[in-house]
């Protein structure tokens, strides 16, 4: 039995955050409800078609999950969600600021009907102040974060490659529902849980905050290189091929330039002697490490790197990632179902291994509606009426 086996999810979301969030709720078993708009459904459906002709992002973020196609401004969709609320355990949305509480599904106006009920909303900025109604598109929030001021190039900012904030915020929504769920196992009530992007963001930036603590100078933008510790960061190989290559220490340091460089007299020289003077002297030693390397293909610096212990990776490409030999050693992928046929998966990190995580289809726009109505007690001349009014679809 997964352990969210019995709870049911009601999720009025849209795009990365909030998808994200009760996807992990999916894979521990829980029942999610996704509420889509007739025909058009999620707008993360339309971003791309580069899965078999679905989204990348949806398939990301939607397997598992019940999809119900209903409009939400149809008088009856208010009876609906009513009768799933009361079926439900946790509500998540993360609609326009304002839009659930225009719709009655607000904490304060649910809790007095659903004391049990877990209302979570996720929002860009959080549910009031001076910036509660901005977008809050991935990118502005990592600008406003203050990570596009450390990430890039000395010349050029850059955002993450990929939804970083999304994800931050969805995790935390994610673990402070299951805090919720285990403090109603002990106190009989639900409870409001209220997530910003931004707020999730400036968590994940406590290292670059405390170092430019007291109004100290931030850390630089440093491209692939450490901002601090040096050598770390991508080395150009005889190949033409970057590595990855990160030293912690002194002793690995004087390791490093025995066995790799093999000018163990490089280890003393007063000019590369601490990391702060390796650090502060990095273009002069970036020219003796890639001269060195310049003799070796990647394949042959990254076997002398593993010989001598020193931390490295390749820069993979998302098919290398797809292909990688640590992952299909430890059978990391499976196949899901899709309405465009089997896709491969990756197994949620760290499961129990009590369990297997739920890995069920990725439902097509209003696929269970028909099922959901009828076992909300809707019968088939009713559900022919909303279909034809087109409040729902499915």
């Amino acid at each position: 039995m997964r352990p969210l086996e019995g709870i049911t999810v009601l999720a009025l979301e849209h795009v990365i955050a909030g998808p994200f969030c009760t996807r992990q709720l999916a894979d521990l078993g829980a029942r999610v409800i996704k509420i889509e708009r007739p025909v058009v459904g999620d707008p993360a459906r339309a971003y791309d078609e580069r899965t078999r002709g679905q989204s990348s992002h949806f398939v990301w973020t939607n397997r598992s999950k019940e999809s119900l196609a209903l409009d939400l401004k149809h008088p009856e969709a208010t009876t609906i969600l009513e009768r799933l609320l009361e079926r439900a355990d946790v509500l998540v949305q993360n609609l326009a600021p304002g839009s659930a509480a225009r719709l009655g599904m607000s904490y304060d106006q649910l809790h007095g009907r659903h004391p049990r009920l877990i209302v979570c909303d996720i929002s860009g900025y959080g549910a009031d102040g001076p910036y509660r109604d901005k977008k809050a598109y991935d990118l502005l929030v990592q600008s406003e974060a203050g990570l596009v001021s450390i990430t890039g190039t000395p010349e050029t900012p850059a955002k993450a490659g990929c939804s970083i904030v999304d994800i931050a915020a969805g995790m935390y929504a994610y673990s402070n529902i299951l805090a919720a769920l285990i403090h109603r196992g002990r106190t009989g009530k639900g409870c409001r849980i209220d997530v910003s992007m931004l707020e999730s963001m400036v968590e994940w930036m406590g290292f670059p905050l405390y170092y430019a603590y007291d109004g100290s100078t931030p850390p630089p933008r440093a491209g692939a290189d450490h901002a601090t510790i040096y050598p770390y960061g991508a080395f150009t190989a005889g190949d033409g091929n970057v590595i990855m290559m990160g030293l912690q220490n002194e002793r690995e340091w004087a390791i490093f330039c025995e066995k790799v460089l093999e000018n163990p007299a490089l280890a003393t020289d007063r000019r590369f002697s601490s990391n702060p003077r390796r650090s502060e002297s990095r273009s002069l030693l970036r020219g003796i490490i890639t001269e060195a390397f310049s003799r070796f293909g990647a394949e042959e610096i990254l076997r002398r790197l593993d010989a001598a212990k020193i931390g490295n990776a390749r820069v993979n490409d998302m098919k290398a990632v797809w292909d990688h030999p640590q992952l299909a050693a430890r059978a990391r992928w499976v196949d899901v179902e899709s309405p465009a046929g089997s896709i491969r998966a990756f197994l949620p990190p760290g499961m129990p291994a009590e369990f297997d995580p739920r890995m069920g289809p990725i439902p097509a726009v209003g696929e269970h509606t028909v099922a959901i109505l009828a076992e909300l007690g809707y019968d088939d001349v009713a559900i022919g009426e909303l279909r034809a009014q087109k409040a729902v679809q499915g």
